[in-house]
C-alpha cells in the first residue's frame, strides 16, 4: 500500500488514505475521460434486478454481497487523476451496507408498479468515479416471500460477463452461509489491475501493427449510416433513450438455428444479418457498419474476474439486393470471423490509431449497435427460494439504436434501445 498524491476533480492535490494506486485499462481511461466530459450521466450505469419467491434470509444475502465485494478489488475500486491522467485507487476494504425499503399498504399490482418506480429511481441515481463506492445493492421487500435485488455498477468496473460472475458467485455465497459451509468458489488467479498492466505491456510491436492494419483496411472510407429519423439529430449527441421490447417464439428461433447449423454459421451471425437486411431496407445504405460488444476474455485467468473486459468491433458488410440470404449470411460470418481475429484492439487504442473524422452529434465508427445477452436468473439458485430476472427500463441510450436479444427456453426476448430526442416510440415499434 501506498499514500499517493493525487488530484481531485478541481484539479487540487489531495493526499489520500493508504490504498493502492494502478494503471487503468485502455478502456476504463476512456470511460474516465467521458465521464469528465459530462458529468452526472447515468448512461453508463449497469443494472441487473431480480426477484426472489420464498423465505429470503437478508442477513446471509448482505454476507455474500460483501464477500463478492472483498474477493474482488475491482468493486473496491475509485478513479483519481495523476498529471491529468485515471489511475485506479483500489481501497483494501469496503462494506456494503443493504438497504431494505417495504412497500406495505398497497395491493399486489400497486406494489409492483410502486417497485418498478423505485427500481427506475435507483438505476438511474449516478456515481462519482472520484468518490464512490461504484457498486449499490438495493432490496425493496413487497411482502414476507417476495424480494426483489437491484444492484447497480458501473460499466467502468463491471460488463455483461461481469454480471454472470456476480450472480454465480452470489448464489454459492448465500447457499454457504444458509448450510454453514464455505462456498466452492475457488482462489482468483489473478486481479483486475493485474489485467490492465499486461494489457499495456502485451499490446505492442507487431501485434499492434498487425491489427492496425487490418482495422485501418476494413474502416477506410467508411460511410455514415443515415437511417431516417423522427426529428432533427441535436447538434450534439444526446443519451436521451427508452426501450420497446418483443419476442420472437420458440418455433422460429429453432428454426434461426436450423438455419444457422446448415449455414455453418452461428445464431449471433444470423440474427445480424437479418438485421442489417433490415438496415440496409430502411436506410437505402449498402455498405453497413453495426457495432457488436464481444467478452474480451480470451485467457483462462481472467474468466472469473469481475471488470471491464468488454471490446467492442465494428462489424462492416457489403450488401447487395441479389444476393440470396444464404450469401449474405456468408459475408456476414467473414466479416465476423475477421473481427474476431483482430479483436486485441482496444476500441480506444482504434480511435487513436484511425482518427475518425469529428461530429459530436454522432458516435465515431457506428451509430447502431447488436448485442446478444446472457440470462442471468437462470445462474442463480438459492436455498429455498426461487428466482427470476426482471426487466429494467431506463431512460438512457449509448447509440442511436441498439437491438438486444437474449435466448430463453420460450423463445428469444429482444429489446430495442433508442434515442428518444430522434425517434418516436410508435416508429420503434
Amino acid at each position: 500500500m501506498v499514500s499517493q498524491l493525487i488530484q481531485d476533480k478541481s484539479g487540487a492535490d489531495v493526499v489520500s488514505k493508504e490504498v493502492f494506486v494502478l494503471p487503468t485499462s485502455f478502456a476504463q481511461a476512456r470511460l474516465w475521460f467521458l465521464d469528465r466530459m459530462e458529468p452526472g450521466s447515468a448512461v453508463y450505469n449497469l443494472p441487473a434486478a431480480v426477484r426472489f419467491s420464498g423465505d429470503l434470509d437478508v442477513n446471509a444475502l448482505e454476507s455474500a454481497l460483501n464477500a463478492i465485494i472483498e474477493r474482488h478489488e475491482t468493486l473496491r475500486t475509485t478513479f483519481a487523476s495523476v498529471d491529468g491522467r485515471p489511475v485506479q485507487v483500489i481501497a483494501p476494504r469496503l462494506v456494503l451496507e443493504l438497504p431494505v425499503i417495504r412497500i406495505e399498504g398497497l395491493d399486489k399490482t400497486e406494489r409492483s408498479a410502486s417497485a418498478d418506480r423505485l427500481i427506475g429511481e435507483e438505476v438511474e441515481k449516478t456515481f462519482n468515479l472520484a468518490e464512490g463506492p461504484l457498486i449499490r445493492a438495493l432490496l425493496l421487500e413487497l411482502d414476507d416471500r417476495e424480494h426483489v435485488l437491484v444492484v447497480t455498477m458501473h460499466h467502468i468496473i463491471c460488463d455483461g460477463w461481469s454480471l454472470g460472475v456476480f450472480v454465480r458467485e452470489m448464489s454459492a455465497l448465500y447457499n454457504g452461509n444458509m448450510s454453514g459451509r464455505a462456498a466452492d468458489i475457488g482462489t482468483l488467479p489473478i486481479q483486475y489491475a493485474d489485467y490492465a498492466s499486461w494489457q499495456k505491456e502485451w499490446l505492442s510491436g507487431d501485434l499492434l501493427k498487425g491489427q492496425t492494419d487490418y482495422w485501418r483496411e476494413q474502416l477506410s472510407d467508411l460511410p455514415v449510416l443515415e437511417l431516417p429519423t423522427d426529428h432533427p439529430r441535436p447538434r450534439v449527441q444526446s443519451h436521451n433513450g427508452a426501450t420497446d421490447r418483443f419476442e420472437i417464439s420458440a418455433e422460429l428461433a429453432s428454426s434461426l438455428k436450423r438455419l444457422s447449423t446448415q449455414n455453418g454459421a452461428t445464431l449471433f451471425m444470423t440474427l445480424l444479418a437479418a438485421f442489417k437486411v433490415l438496415l440496409m431496407r430502411y436506410s437505402s445504405q449498402k455498405d453497413l457498419a453495426v457495432g457488436s460488444p464481444i467478452a474480451g476474455r480470451e485467457r483462462a485467468e481472467v474468466e472469473p474476474l469481475i471488470g471491464f473486459f468488454a471490446n467492442t468491433v465494428v462489424l462492416r458488410t457489403g450488401l447487395s439486393t441479389w444476393l440470396t440470404f444464404d450469401e449474405l449470411l456468408q459475408r456476414v460470418k467473414q466479416t465476423c470471423l475477421g473481427a474476431y481475429s483482430n479483436q486485441d484492439m482496444p476500441f480506444e487504442t482504434l480511435m487513436e490509431e484511425l482518427r475518425p473524422g469529428r461530429d459530436i452529434s454522432r458516435n465515431p465508427f457506428f451509430q447502431v449497435m447488436f448485442v446478444m445477452q446472457e440470462s442471468l436468473a437462470s445462474e442463480i439458485a438459492l436455498n429455498g427460494v426461487t428466482l427470476s430476472q426482471l426487466e429494467i427500463e431506463t431512460a438512457t441510450a449509448k447509440f442511436d439504436l441498439t437491438l438486444m436479444v437474449a435466448e430463453r427456453e420460450q423463445g428469444l426476448k429482444c429489446a430495442l434501445e433508442y434515442n428518444t430526442d430522434i425517434y418516436e416510440k410508435r416508429t420503434m415499434e
